[in-house]
């Protein structure tokens, strides 16, 4: 069976597992205990009770993020499909403000036909999951929902094959590839941030009103694997964390000339950690380059002892408080620092099952350090209404088509 399918099936099987896990962990999994999880009631079905009241959120004057981005993340195949509109109707309910949408995913292919030159003939219109883009988007702004792209930079195996001297090479010839069979592009090479800028500008012309690069790194692989790997946009003397924050630099310069906020996604480490993780990611780097930083703080993905926990995955709650703490002490002292936006974990995995509850939690702790914006990952859509507070949303009014026809 070929290895992207094998991915997908995977994909089917363990949606709510993944959302950027990383290769150390993926490859732990229990995949059969998950599975077998399919069987399971539904716990995310439990609602607790509203507190705070009813809140009014009024929409953004047009073109502007909300004040407060509150977020879910939806994968192309749900931004095209029927559950789009399931979860439309629980944002228009709730305090959910921004949904944050796959343009171009870890396949490297897009999720609706582009028009950029290199996904044309790199083959990434072969697999279009969004038939009515614009239509979407347009109903997204109706709703006062702040729609985000996010756009996967260095993870691209479909772009490394098509493109292979931007690609990672392999020291005995042709393309290295990850634990998974995947190949990646170099993320010292200036086309690849290019590429992602060009697909940003588009999504912009699309609608879209803000970018959010994600596997925005090197590969997180042994180090045995690692020592594979040849780098050659690589510049004499360079670390991985200067080619990251060069590729950075590159790409947040003109998605600025756009005119909408640059997001990036990393670690949840990077707000914690005084290296760049042997991936590129440094904090003090990102928040001086991003308008917008989202840690990827998932209780599950820290390792036990961490913030002298047992078991981090079953304390949410102090796991966030912790991690943003760091994050928030670290960025203190830098002038224009990124807004924090934390990544929360919407999925279970490792024994312990997320309901409203253990999603509540981690939205109170990065409240209670005085942050306001937040995006919850769940990679099948599942997301508990019970978590939320309840809202009242007065949809923006449609464009006034009366005005557009004398035009």
């Amino acid at each position: 069976m070929n290895h992207h399918i094998k991915r997908v099936v995977l994909l089917l099987l363990t949606g709510p597992l993944v959302c950027d896990l990383t290769a150390q962990e993926t490859a732990s999994i229990n995949w059969s205990e998950f599975v077998n999880m399919r069987l399971r009631p539904n716990y995310l079905a439990e609602i607790l009770p509203a507190d705070p009241a009813s809140i009014k959120l009024p929409p953004p004057p047009p073109g502007e993020p909300p004040a407060a981005v509150r977020g879910i993340y939806l994968n192309a195949w749900i931004f095209g499909g029927s559950k789009f509109y399931d979860l439309l109707s629980l944002a228009d309910t709730t305090e959910i403000t921004a949904f944050v949408l796959d343009v171009k995913d870890g396949t490297g292919y897009m999720a609706y036909r582009s028009s950029v030159p290199t996904a044309v003939t790199v083959g990434a219109n072969g697999m279009p999951r969004v038939r009515d883009v614009r239509e979407r988007l347009a109903t997204l702004r109706e709703h006062g929902i702040h729609p985000i792209a996010r756009i996967v930079v260095a993870k691209d195996p479909l772009l490394a094959e098509n493109r292979p001297e931007w690609a990672v090479r392999d020291v005995d010839g042709g393309f290295w590839k990850d634990r998974f069979g995947d190949a990646w592009v170099d993320a010292y090479n200036n086309s690849i941030w290019t590429y992602a800028a060009d697909i940003a500008a588009e999504a912009v012309l699309m609608g879209f009103r803000e970018i959010q690069f994600d596997y925005v790194r090197f590969p997180d692989e042994p180090a045995e694997l690692l020592q594979r790997a040849i780098f050659t946009a690589r510049r004499p003397g360079e670390s991985r964390r200067n080619g990251i924050r060069r590729g950075l630099e590159l790409a947040g310069a003109r998605i600025r000339e756009l005119g909408v906020p640059f997001a990036v996604d990393v670690f949840g480490l990077t707000t914690s950690a005084t290296n760049d993780l042997g991936i590129g990611q440094y904090w003090e780097d990102v928040v001086t380059v991003a308008d917008v930083v989202l840690p990827m703080v998932y209780p599950s993905h820290y390792y036990r002892g961490a913030y002298g926990l047992d078991f981090p995955n079953a304390e949410p709650y102090t796991v966030v408080r912790r991690a943003m703490e760091d994050g928030i002490r670290r960025s203190a002292g830098i002038e224009g620092a990124a807004k924090i936006r934390p990544f929360l974990q919407s999925f279970s995995i490792r024994r312990v099952v997320y309901t409203a509850r253990e999603v509540r939690a981690q939205i109170d702790a990065v409240e209670d350090v005085g942050l306001t914006d937040w995006v919850l990952c769940n990679a099948s859509g599942r997301y508990p209404a019970g978590a939320f507070r309840p809202s009242y949303r007065p949809a923006l009014a449609p464009p006034d088509t009366a005005q557009q026809t004398n035009r």
